[in-house]
């Protein structure tokens, strides 16, 4: 028999549960509020009447450091989006976008609303509404919240109800005015002749007639409704005449190739804003001559606070980068300097230094290349070295000796330091100098989170700024090793230097190994055949290393001193051969490097804009074979079964991005997201041209959700 207790316990339940969908099945009215945006849809008039147009807005209340989009967002971000739901006979237009604000940041210029924004919508109301009655309005609105560091989507229904009333409704006490502001303001289309044509490389809009003639601004700008059309990071210059306005803007990647027939935006002046469609053909005559107008913002400014930002990523990026996966096999060579060094403190101090000293030397080379190859105009990003299969060939061979080294087979510098009476320990400084130099380049795979904003801003700046964004990456990476170096107090708990220090240094020679088959692993994905001759080369390094370790150990006689002189140079000659057969051998085709789980396509934009248009939506994976991040996600979060059935069940066309290989149109692409390096994930969203960035470690849950909300009508 039910006890009275557990009868009230499932009468509770069931009440909890109705509640539940009854406040799920309808929209929630009022604000919604998210951390960093409150939103709410609200009324300009009191009431609507029959027959007429209703002005409703999309109030936003955004957080102090965030800001959402304009119609075009610029160099990055999405606008505002919203899917009505509104009773039978009720239509609703288009957004009344208001002038949006600029915003440069790292060399990128985006259109922007900050603080509180009214989007308002004008909306339809059918005759023969009976006066008195509510007419329940909502609308799926999908916001693109960002800051300076991040960008998130937010999506709320907002819902209102809307009261029917006879003749003319006075203004709603609370938005009314405001509503009304930002419509009678907003720019409007106005009798502007304007006209667009390339000269001398550059974009020249003109624009003259109606309110334009004899206006006397003081500052214009050209905000283009087509994302593509202009480089919005680029400075405009703007000319007055006695008729109207001359912009002279750089094109963007869709213009060069050619004009399209027309230009559409705003010219937007300090005494009015106006919408003009500008057709191709010659400037318009007397809209120059009265001298230059200021374009109020300078976009390229990105020194000042936006490099101390980028460098504050920078160090912080280089601190998580030593717990990103590409970096260790370097925490191996870390763990036996620091056992070696424990019970020495002068020691440990110059082991320090010297290893921070060969990361900043090396960021400050790396540095140096992608500066001068960016200057000379070649499309490169973070990890590029690691596209030269000379280059990955090296490596495998040098992590390979280093993890012979690390097993005992022979001690590197030894006799380097005798010469230089350098101390006593087998590696010493120069071993903690090469190490740190080993830890930049086996760490230049990874992009840990903020290194992209950062080396992204880094390519963009001069020269000394930039190169002191790579010193602050560096520093990060190099800081725990240094701190640890000067306090002796943490490894105090090692017992005393003994067997049990060789025996660790054997062990942590197994991360080198396993670093060196990855190596080959990545050499043959781009050369083929030739991992054989790489196998050649290993087998002959192998060789000359370990005659040089019985020269080294004393196990010779005398008679044998050759054997030292031998070992050399089969190590010469094995470094040799590997970088002649890499550069000798033909590179496989783009295409042939990553392969995934999932069934792929290659990525071009084509693909991209074919799967949008065919109302799928579309996820991209920017990978390389050598980066290990990539690999890992690819792993885990992109090849389960979960995700695959998720994939399926929303018909997502998945793109892979092969950078194995140099590629200047995957290297076009990242740049324009904002990164200078793999991995980079993208989702489209079907009817939508910019994507959502997911982050660089991913989840399962993280794909699928972001997947889920692509697939979403």
């Amino acid at each position: 028999m039910t006890s009275p207790l557990r009868l009230l316990l499932i009468v509770w339940i069931a009440a909890l549960s109705f509640y539940a969908q009854a406040t799920a099945a309808a929209p929630a009215k009022g604000v919604q509020r998210h951390p960093h945006i409150e939103a709410e849809l609200v009324p300009m008039s009191r009431w609507i009447t029959p027959g007429s147009t209703a002005i409703v807005a999309i109030r936003q209340k955004i957080a102090p450091g965030w800001h959402t989009y304009w119609r075009n967002p610029g160099d990055s971000g999405g606008p505002t989006e919203a899917v009505w739901s509104l009773p039978d006979g009720f239509k609703a237009d288009g957004f009344v976008w208001p002038r949006p604000e600029r915003k440069a940041l790292m060399g990128l210029m985006s259109y922007v609303y900050s603080g509180q924004v009214y989007l308002p919508v004008a909306i339809e109301v059918p005759a023969g509404l009976k006066a008195g009655s509510i007419q329940p309005i909502s609308a799926e609105v999908l916001f693109l919240v960002c800051s300076d560091e991040m960008c998130i989507p937010v999506e709320m229904t907002l819902a209102a109800d809307l009261e029917v009333g006879a003749g003319a409704a006075p203004l709603d006490p609370v938005h009314g005015a405001s509503i009304e502001a930002v419509v009678t303001g907003a720019p409007r289309a106005a009798a502007i002749e304007a006209r667009a044509a390339l000269v001398d490389g550059r974009v020249v809009i003109s624009a003259a007639g109606g309110p334009l003639s004899n206006l006397s601004p003081r500052q214009a700008y050209f905000f283009p409704y087509d994302q593509s059309v202009l480089d919005h990071a680029a400075a405009q210059k703007a000319e007055l005449g006695p008729q109207g306005l001359t912009f002279s803007v750089v094109p963007g990647r869709a213009t060069k190739a050619g004009l399209s027939e027309r230009v559409s935006g705003i010219i937007a002046t300090d005494v009015g804003a106006w919408e003009v469609t500008a057709t191709a053909g010659q400037p318009i005559a007397g809209t120059t001559g009265k001298g230059l107008l200021s374009t109020e913002v300078s976009v390229s400014d990105v020194s000042g606070t936006g490099f101390l930002k980028a460098a504050l990523f920078a160090f912080l990026g280089g601190l998580i980068l030593n717990l990103m996966p590409c970096v260790f096999p370097v925490l191996a060579m870390k763990a036996a300097a620091l056992t070696r060094s424990a019970h020495d403190p002068e020691g440990l101090r110059k082991d320090g230094m010297a290893f921070a000293a060969g990361v900043l030397l090396t960021f400050a080379v790396l540095a140096g290349i992608l500066i001068g190859l960016r200057a000379l105009g070649q499309g490169i990003g973070w990890g590029f070295q690691l596209q030269s299969p000379a280059v990955v060939a090296a490596l495998a061979l040098l992590m390979l000796a280093v993890a012979m080294n690390l097993s005992g087979v022979f001690h590197f510098g030894g006799r380097l330091q005798q010469l230089g009476q350098m101390g006593g320990q087998p590696s010493g400084v120069a071993g903690a100098f090469l190490t740190g130099v080993l830890a930049v380049v086996v760490a230049a795979p990874c992009t840990a989170p903020f290194m992209a904003v950062a080396i992204g801003a880094a390519l963009l700046l001069d020269w000394p700024m930039a190169l002191g964004i790579f010193l602050m990456l560096g520093a990060g990476l190099a800081l725990p090793y240094v701190l640890i170096s000067f306090s002796p107090r943490l490894l105090r708990g090692l017992p005393r230097p003994g067997r049990w220090m060789e025996r660790l240094r054997n062990l942590l020679a197994l991360p080198m190994y396993g670093t060196a088959l990855w190596l080959g692993w990545v050499f043959a994905r781009q050369t083929g055949n030739a991992l054989l001759w790489l196998g050649v080369s290993a087998a002959l390094l192998a060789l000359g290393l370990w005659l040089y370790g019985r020269v080294q150990g004393g196990d010779a006689r005398r008679g044998s001193r050759p054997g030292f002189g031998l070992g050399l140079g089969l190590v010469a000659v094995a470094f040799a051969g590997a970088a002649m057969i890499a550069m000798r051998t033909p590179v496989l085709a783009q295409g042939s490097g990553t392969h995934s789980a999932l069934p792929s396509q290659p990525w071009s934009p084509q693909a991209v804009s074919q799967a949008l248009a065919e109302g799928r939506p579309v996820v991209v994976n920017f990978t390389a074979d050598w980066c290990v991040t990539c690999k890992i996600n690819e792993r885990t979060a992109l090849s389960s079964d979960t995700t695959t059935r998720a994939f399926e069940e929303a018909g997502v066309v998945y793109l892979v991005g092969d950078w194995t290989r140099s590629d200047p149109a995957i290297t076009a692409e990242l740049q324009r997201h904002g990164r200078s390096g793999v991995p980079l994930y993208l989702v489209y969203r079907a009817g939508r041209s910019e994507p959502e960035i997911l982050p660089q470690i991913l989840t399962e849950g993280v794909v699928i959700k972001a997947v889920k909300q692509a697939s979403r009508p």
